[in-house]
């Protein structure tokens, strides 16, 4: 966004983004194009989820050891605490445009690494390189199109990087299931050719790196991702730099030819007079504040106003990521099969369906976020998912406490591979299939004929899973079989939909417009980074805490966490609907209480803006 264009917020509507963009088509040209870089975001943040089920047959170890399987997730989400804090300072130093550059390059590159990885360190390092650049687009690409938009329909347009985001976790879903049923299936009419492009090049990749054999849906799942990426790297070659960085950088000319593109004639001038007062604004307090990142990361503290805005911007990136929402994207066929769904196949689609709602979720927060204001829908957002979360609890405890008893006849029937642990406990009879399926046990269970009567607990092999299912009978390792099971379903779906037009991308948007001018870059790095931390926390011990705690449990505590963010939310976080930089930056200045009315000195910042 450039500043200058007086607008009320309560103006500020989600048509008047239609309509500036059907004149002006070359503004949708440049949020798109950097909205890519949401799409691959989206994309790494949801192929995951169904890769790891098949890492898991492919590499015993990562069946085995939760530990490798959290790494393997969170480590894309380690890079992109590296890739957030880099961001800032690449950002302010040499360009948004050429941040996304190097996203991409490291977007093709983790891509490649992983599509053709012989070992599960590799998967590793490949999600590393993947990491740096999702963190870099995730600061980036609202940044560079709020810098690139009209501010009255500044919302919208960065709330359609949130939705290119849900749209590349929906696609990451479907190119999932879609490998999945190739997996044991022939492929479908029109895929053929996508399998024989994909066999070409892992053929190529075992002559360059010399690998006996490369096979794994997962590679393929994985592989996919570089292509998006080539695709934004050629079309940012031909698309301009902020405007608003230009200018900064005494680039004059070439940032009024970009205003000029983006508003009407009439509007040019005030644009540019807006911004030269700003931008010397900034270069005069930054004179004083010095131009290295500990230096402003100090003074950014320092000052009241910016740390006012880091209070807010942190709040809501940290809470975003401890509702939980990330366990749900990084671990949803996981958590389909606690709910009692055995196959992969099955816990992939019903795992899309959460996928497509997050999608939906994001159109909804375009169509009202400039409309009803960001604060009012992270609150309301925050409500239904503290709701949600609380009934999750109550329904994964009852599908433990009503799980399938342990048989010792069916477990005969299997003959001398009854589960250890079952076969020495002091009182088997009191075991169920939660308990077989305990970390301690480490057995499976092959449920009865009738799937909810007593069943087997007997060792976890590929041969007794092979015999069990033989014999028309489900094998479970995850979860167990459950009436419950589709209340779960039903209530992620309720919970991604309430968190996806509220707490999904209004936090984004927050932190596009709260930031002084002068702290924007190591604002936004800082706010990233906190997101990127809290997100591997998060990634990083959830299947530890299901082990300890139960799903139950877990989902207990993100509602703790959920309301302690609320709360947050409630005393730091401002409205900034429809507002200019300026406006924010002086509404911080007065400082923000949720009990003094805001409307009389918004009015009054909107007239010492004219």
């Amino acid at each position: 966004m450039v500043e200058g264009g007086i607008s009320k917020a309560d103006k500020t509507e989600f048509t008047e983004c239609w309509s500036a963009v059907w004149r002006t088509p070359y503004i949708m040209k440049l949020a798109l194009s950097a909205g890519i870089g949401g799409f691959l975001f989206g994309y790494d943040t949801g192929v995951i989820s169904g890769a790891l089920l098949y890492i898991r047959e492919d590499f015993k170890d990562v069946d085995r050891k939760t530990w490798l399987q959290e790494t393997i997730v969170s480590m894309a989400v380690a890079g992109a605490i590296f890739g957030a804090a880099t961001g800032g300072w690449l950002n302010d130093k040499f360009g948004r445009k050429l941040s996304i550059l190097i996203a991409d390059g490291l977007f093709f590159a983790g891509a490649l690494v992983m599509a053709i990885a012989p070992a599960p360190w590799v998967i590793i390092v490949g999600r590393i390189f993947v990491g740096l650049g999702v963190g870099m687009a995730s600061m980036t690409a609202p940044l560079y199109i709020s810098e690139a938009s009209p501010h009255k329909i500044r919302g919208a347009l960065v709330s359609m990087n949130g939705l290119l985001i849900t749209g590349g976790q929906f696609l990451s879903y479907l190119i999932n299931l879609a490998f999945t049923d190739t997996r044991r299936a022939k492929c479908h009419r029109g895929f053929d050719e996508m399998k024989l492009m994909a066999t070409r090049f892992f053929s190529l990749s075992k002559l360059i790196f010399g690998l006996s054999q490369v096979k794994g849906t997962w590679r393929w799942m994985l592989g996919i991702a570089g292509l998006p990426a080539v695709v934004q790297f050629l079309l940012m070659l031909f698309l301009p730099e902020s405007p608003r960085w230009l200018y900064r950088k005494g680039k004059v000319d070439e940032s009024r030819d970009i205003i000029a593109k983006i508003y009407p004639a009439e509007e040019v001038e005030n644009e540019m007079l807006a911004m030269k007062k700003s931008v010397e604004e900034e270069k005069e307090i930054e004179g004083s504040i010095g131009s290295s990142t500990f230096t402003q990361i100090k003074k950014a503290f320092g000052s009241t106003t910016c740390r006012r805005a880091l209070y807010a911007g942190i709040c809501v990136q940290v809470a975003q990521q401890f509702v939980g929402i990330n366990t749900v994207m990084y671990y949803s066929p996981t958590i389909m099969q606690f709910a009692g769904i055995a196959s992969n196949k099955t816990a992939v689609a019903l795992s899309l369906i959460t996928s497509g709602l997050n999608a939906v979720g994001s159109i909804v927060s375009m169509a009202f976020v400039d409309r009803y204001g960001r604060r009012r829908l992270m609150i309301i957002s925050m409500v239904g998912i503290i709701s949600c979360l609380i009934v999750l609890s109550v329904v994964f405890f009852q599908a433990s406490a009503h799980a399938p008893a342990i048989s010792g006849t069916e477990t005969a029937h299997f003959g001398n591979n009854t589960c250890t642990a079952y076969a020495s406990a002091p009182n088997p009879a009191s075991w169920n299939c939660m308990k077989c399926l305990a970390k301690e046990a480490e057995c499976g269970f092959c449920s009865n004929t009738n799937l909810y009567a007593p069943g087997a607990c007997i060792a976890k092999t590929d041969a007794l899973a092979g015999a069990c299912k033989a014999e028309k009978r489900v094998w479970y390792t995850k979860g167990c079989p459950s009436k419950f099971g589709f209340l779960a379903v039903v209530f992620l779906a309720l919970y991604i939909i309430v968190y996806s037009p509220g707490m999904g991308t209004v936090p984004w948007i927050v932190n596009s417009e709260i930031y002084p001018l002068r702290f924007r870059g190591v604002g936004g790095g800082l706010a990233a980074v906190s997101n990127w931390t809290s997100n591997l926390i998060v990634s990083l011990t959830f299947l530890t805490l299901t082990e300890h705690l139960g799903s139950s449990g877990t989902f207990l505590l993100f509602a703790g966490f959920s309301f302690l963010g609320l709360i947050a939310i409630f005393f730091l976080v401002p409205e900034t609907k429809g507002m200019q930089f300026e406006e924010v930056e002086k509404l911080l200045q007065k400082g923000y209480s949720p009990f003094r009315k805001n409307s009389s000195s918004t009015k009054e910042i909107s007239d010492h803006t004219k």
